[in-house]
């Protein structure tokens, strides 16, 4: 059972992996035995993090913005020289917008739809060379998209490109399935529900009781539910998995 969940030998990207959700996945990567490349904007925070992840293993960073195809190119050829192989890859980074309808601007939709569904589907096709090089029928390569339960369902803000986007993300986590099965590379979705993090502070300042009594097990996300979710979905464990999305939500966008 231990082999099952191991990702002892894995090489994994993880963008948006210096907080939140990224941070959580980040670390339970490392935690099941894997190598993991960290990403995110800001150079100061991959430092950070760096330091606070590396007593549980191997971890680098490489600043990018992957709201950019320049930038998802550069991290694919960094990641090229700087690992022999890669086994996995998490597209995480996000971004969201809040505003009411009538004053929702382009560049909400431009700055979200930019990072949360082009820079996955850019950074994806970057990367192909390197997981192709690992990928085997009995061991597919991994692609995991951090989508969210608002893309499962209307959001109860005026979110509307982040929850577009996430939709979107959901539908690209199928089409990629289908294209990318034949070459042994998996592709699903985790579609998070409330999570403690910088993204989601003050909505949880102000909403945390009404997230409770949404949930069919009354609490909001805890770190290990989603280091578990990623673990089963990059190992052994979830090899003959893919074209899925994953609600971790503690059933708000299916039983209630």
């Amino acid at each position: 059972m231990n082999d099952l969940f191991s990702l002892s030998g894995r090489t994994a990207v993880v963008t948006g992996g210096t907080r939140g959700i990224g941070l959580m996945i980040a670390r339970g990567l490392l935690s099941a035995g894997a190598r993991v490349i960290l990403s995110s904007r800001k150079a100061e925070a991959c430092e950070e993090a760096v330091r606070t992840l590396s007593p549980l293993g191997p971890v680098s960073a490489v600043p990018a913005d992957l709201s950019r195809e320049d930038e998802c190119l550069r991290l694919a050829e960094v990641v090229s020289r700087r690992a022999d192989d890669l086994h996995i890859l998490v597209n995480n980074a996000g971004a969201v917008w809040n505003a009411p309808l009538d004053e929702f601007p382009s560049s909400g939709w431009d700055k979200v739809l930019d990072l949360n569904l082009k820079g996955p589907f850019y950074l994806t096709r970057a990367m192909l060379p390197c997981l192709t090089r690992t990928a085997s029928l009995d061991d597919p390569a991994r692609v995991v998209n951090i989508g969210s339960i608002d893309g499962l369902r209307p959001p109860g803000m005026p979110t509307y490109s982040y929850s577009s986007s996430k939709a979107g993300l959901h539908q690209l986590t199928r089409v990629l399935a289908a294209e990318l099965g034949p070459r042994r590379i998996t592709v699903n979705a985790i579609a998070p529900g409330p999570f403690e993090s910088k993204m989601m502070a003050r909505t949880l300042e102000e909403r945390t009781d009404e997230f409770v009594a949404s949930s069919a097990l009354g609490r909001i996300g805890r770190p290990d539910d989603m280091a578990g979710a990623a673990v089963f979905l990059t190992s052994r464990a979830g090899s003959y998995v893919t074209g899925a999305v994953l609600p971790v939500d503690g059933g708000i966008s299916t039983t209630r």
